[in-house]
């Protein structure tokens, strides 16, 4: 078994040297099996790529990749796999919170017959901001895309080479790596793992991420927010000409009854700020279909570090299929 690791890298120069040695000695001490890490750069502002570079340089087993700009992490994800060559892939953080040294329970799972599996921490050592966003999202996975309950995702997970290729055929420019994921296969699994308290630095996701990465997600792989805006309209509708046939019928009944200005208000309001948001979403939707069908890039490479060996990897493999 050969095992590529895909880790987006952003702000994360003094701690990217560690995650890579805890890797080396995992894969080669530990567990014996030949392996490759993938570091992509995701235009980091730091010397992020400086360090990449120079690790790239002590090890010809680390492949190096810069973005032009800023793309996501999720993107990072989906370059890397790219140009992996592993038949399981290994993605994980930059920041050491997630422990190459537990990699050995991922790829048991893997070879007791599972597709994918996700790392599974008892205790998180995130942020409250980031353990409140995680929640979200696995709400928003679970009501939107059908994710069963009782699967956790995270950052730390590992693919079968057939998923990653399926998962690689994705060129839109909205990727959202779990959504994949659960499209391809349900044969996935979670195992326990320890989570790390972060090295140094702090996170790089903010709140305007977090809500871009939510609004991917079911936006690109879901269709079931419109519905939701269907069933919303037909009851606010219904609810508005049962209370149109009731004032109706007071006004018959009783024909001293004020005319109600202050609910009348409240009501257009409502009414108007639904409208609005289904607009708004309608519009997210076409806004997004625009921008694919102009096929703008999911991600974009100015450089890659080791190419050579990739083009190595690529004619062993060609010849191993001769």
């Amino acid at each position: 078994m050969k095992v590529s690791f895909v880790i987006p890298c952003y702000r994360s120069a003094q701690t990217l040297p560690v995650v890579v040695e805890e890797i080396r000695d995992t894969m080669t001490n530990r567990l014996g099996k030949d392996y490759e890490i993938i570091l992509v750069n995701d235009a980091s502002p730091d010397d992020t790529f400086d360090v990449i570079q120079r690790l790239c340089e002590e090890d010809p087993n680390i492949v190096g990749v810069d973005f032009a700009k800023n793309f996501g992490q999720h993107s990072g994800l989906m370059a890397g796999m790219n140009l992996s060559s592993g038949d399981v892939v290994v993605c994980m953080d930059d920041d050491g919170q997630t422990p190459a040294s537990e990699v050995g329970k991922l790829l048991e799972k893997i070879e007791e017959g599972y597709d994918v599996v996700y790392a599974r921490y008892e205790h998180k050592m995130h942020s409250k901001f980031r353990n409140f966003g995680s929640r979200v999202n696995s709400l928003m996975t679970e009501k939107l895309l059908d994710k069963p309950r009782e699967l956790y995702l995270s950052s730390y997970f590992a693919v079968k080479r057939f998923v990653v290729e399926e998962m690689i055929q994705y060129r839109n420019a909205f990727p959202f790596v779990d959504g994949l994921l659960l499209r391809t296969t349900g044969n996935i699994c979670n195992v326990d793992i320890p989570h790390r308290m972060r090295i140094a630095g702090s996170s790089g996701y903010t709140l305007k991420k977090l809500i871009g990465l939510w609004v991917n997600g079911f936006t690109a792989f879901s269709v079931k927010p419109l519905r939701m805006a269907t069933y919303v309209g037909s009851i606010t509708a219904m609810a508005g000409f049962l209370y149109a046939i009731y004032t109706i019928i007071n006004k018959i009944v009783d024909p001293t009854v004020p005319v109600g200005w202050s609910s009348t208000m409240a009501v257009l309001l409502a009414l108007g700020g639904m409208i609005l948001l289904v607009l708004g979403l309608i519009g997210e939707y076409i806004g997004r279909m625009y921008i694919c069908q102009n096929q703008s890039p999911q991600y974009v490479i100015r450089r890659i570090v080791n190419a050579d060996s990739l083009k190595r990897k690529e004619e062993t493999e060609h010849i191993s299929c001769l």
